[in-house]
């Protein structure tokens, strides 16, 4: 019991862990993720999975992996198709098929896999993952639509996949008795239809009572996922990996349901999403065995080669042809297939059951199946970025700032950013107060910035940074409250200062950043710019520091934010100062410069030029 708390305890540390360093790195959260595991697995020999939890490890696998599935469901918008809809079908279905036929051929030429192992494998290869494809996704910025048509491709073939080997394996496991392809494959596509039967009386179960009050607040996230964990199982006993099917589409159902009530318990579920991705992969890679890798020899290399540079290119370039997809894309998303835990996890289930039957080869799944993982992992999580540069679908890698609210004050902030190459976007439900924005040529969008539809037309992924600016506090609160949990709360920021010692206030922990040391509001910034207050750029270095700049600006002068090289944002408020240093740039907010009348007179002669000479 200790020794099992003790190893939760680790792969927890080990697995977030290995996600801070990605973060603070830059480097693949997944690789990260897999060199911890193998570390504490097979390396150094600190702890056993499969002897720590014994037959456990599997169920907890399969459940966690249902749940991951079921989150990425959630986040799959059918209006997202209208830009990518005929490729995303077109992987989903010919892809599948040309995937399969490609990867069984090459198992069993290349690899020398005996036929009954390569067509199964052939069938799991399928899949790329969603626990790899999407993490990969958040860290690099890639246009909307390649990402969009690789997020969706993850999520609906991770089941298909898993359906495509239970297929393979009944068939061979039948056909010894002589049953036939049609006594075999229709009623697992049957059960296959039933589970996303069942997860979609699921999800309009849910549906139904989360908004008519018939389960308390406290109890939605419960009942939600113990409904996807029963719908998982029940599937499962119709037949085995259909409940991956069942979560699935559970998941997609819910999300296009319009439950108003599920966008609360969007951060617990990512929450959820990130402690499962990062166990998992800490469990597998950690129950590897080092003579599971024994098997792999140079045919299985030149197989790895033909994965990367055969199989899914052509697999990808023939299922889109004739879409509307720019050739660019197309080769972006056949580069991109790294998988993940479904493979390992099918292929190990199916490996035992392979050499039940007979099959020899059946023992090597195991460790090929890590070495696609760890080949594709690393050579798509490396390559990710360098490949969207080079085919020019790489998004805007500068850290962009959201304006809410079209004002004087806002719409000279934006002028400044936008001049400073930072990507910037005014939003605001009002035609007639955008005019402004308009008129300057600033990018801007109209509509309600906490209407769900907004998520849909305006894509929020460039900007890393929100300014709250409208005429209402509580809104401007609001909005920061909301997109707190997406962008992060030390990112959202607001006009207004908080005032503790008002108990009728919004507490802080409801507002964002208050902005300026001063805390200025809306009143104070909008009376300024009718005093014709203006931004005023400083830039620093090593022998111009924060002292100077300072001595520089005027008294009443007052500094907003702090521009690093990179472009990241860091803003100067009433709780915090940003530490300058040489390269940054400052912006400030200062009132406008007044002249005496002799420099006033210096300077109209310095327009008209130096008087004429006598001759």
């Amino acid at each position: 019991m200790e020794e099992q708390a003790l190893v939760i305890a680790l792969v927890g540390v080990l697995g977030i862990g290995a996600q801070w360093i990605a973060w603070r790195t830059g480097w693949p959260a997944i690789v990260l993720m897999l060199a911890a595991g193998f570390l504490a697995g097979p390396v150094l020999h600190i702890f056993n999975p499969e002897e720590i939890f014994g037959d456990l490890l599997e169920p907890m696998i399969g459940i966690g992996v249902a749940l991951i599935l079921f989150e990425g469901g959630l986040s799959l918008d059918l209006r997202e198709l209208k830009h990518s809809g005929d490729s995303v079908w077109r992987l989903a279905t010919v892809g599948v098929i040309i995937g399969w036929a490609l990867g069984a051929g090459a198992g069993y030429y290349i690899a020398g896999l005996v036929w009954p192992v390569a067509i199964l494998f052939g069938g799991i290869l399928v899949v790329t993952g969603p626990t790899v494809v999407l993490p990969l996704l958040r860290q690099s910025s890639v246009q909307a639509r390649p990402a969009s048509v690789l997020k969706w491709e993850s999520i609906v073939n991770d089941p298909t996949g898993a359906l495509l080997a239970v297929i393979a394996y009944e068939y061979f496991r039948l056909s010894a008795d002589g049953a036939t392809v049609f006594e075999v494959v229709p009623p697992l596509l049957i059960a296959a239809v039933i589970a996303g039967l069942i997860g979609y009386g699921a999800a309009w179960v849910i549906a139904w009572t989360f908004p008519r009050g018939a389960v308390p607040e406290y109890l939605k996230v419960p009942v939600l996922f113990t409904t996807v964990i029963g719908v998982f199982v029940l599937s499962n006993q119709i037949e085995h990996e259909a409940g991956l099917v069942a979560v699935t589409v559970m998941g997609v159902a819910l999300a296009n349901m319009n439950v108003s009530s599920l966008r609360s318990i969007h951060p617990f579920k990512e929450n959820i999403a990130v402690l499962l991705v990062s166990g998992i992969f800490i469990l597998l890679s950690a129950s590897l065995e080092v003579e599971e890798l024994s098997y792999l020899n140079w045919r299985f290399g030149l197989f790895l080669l033909a994965l990367l540079f055969i199989v899914r290119p052509v697999t990808v370039l023939l299922s889109l042809l004739g879409t509307s997809m720019p050739w660019n894309e197309r080769l972006f998303v056949a580069w991109i297939a790294p998988r993940g835990i479904v493979l390992v996890a099918i292929s190990g289930l199916f490996a035992l059951r392979l050499s039940e039957l007979g099959y020899a080869d059946g023992n090597v799944l195991i460790g090929l199946s890590f070495a696609v993982v760890v080949t594709t992992i690393v050579a798509h999580g490396f390559t990710i970025d360098l490949v969207a540069r080079w085919l020019k679908i790489k998004g805007n890698e500068r850290p962009g700032l959201l304006i809410v609210g079209s004002n004087s004050w806002t719409i000279a902030l934006a002028e400044q950013m936008h001049e400073l190459k930072t990507p910037v976007m005014i939003v605001d439900s009002s035609w007639q107060r955008l005019t402004p924005a308009r008129q300057k040529g600033l990018p801007f969008y109209h509509g309600e910035i906490l209407n769900e539809a907004t998520e849909h037309n305006l894509d929020l992924n460039p900007f890393q940074v929100l300014v709250a600016a409208t005429e209402n506090e509580a809104y401007n609160a609001l909005v920061c409250n909301e997109f707190a949990y997406e962008i992060g709360r030390d990112s959202v920021y607001q006009l207004g200062d908080v005032n503790e010692a008002d108990p009728r206030a919004l507490p802080e922990s409801l507002r964002g950043r208050a902005l300026f040391e001063s805390g200025f509001g809306v009143e104070d910034v909008n009376e300024r710019q009718a005093e014709g207050w203006v931004f005023r750029k400083t830039k620093l270095s090593d022998q111009f520091d924060f002292d100077d700049a300072q001595e520089k600006l005027p008294d009443t002068a007052h500094m907003l934010l702090l521009l690093r090289e990179s472009g990241r944002m860091r803003f100067f408020t009433h709780a915090s100062r940003p530490e300058p240093r040489a390269g940054d740039l400052i912006l400030s907010y200062t009132p406008p410069v007044t002249r005496t009348a002799e420099e006033k007179a210096a300077k109209k002669a310095a327009r008209r030029g130096p008087k004429p000479q006598p001759t």
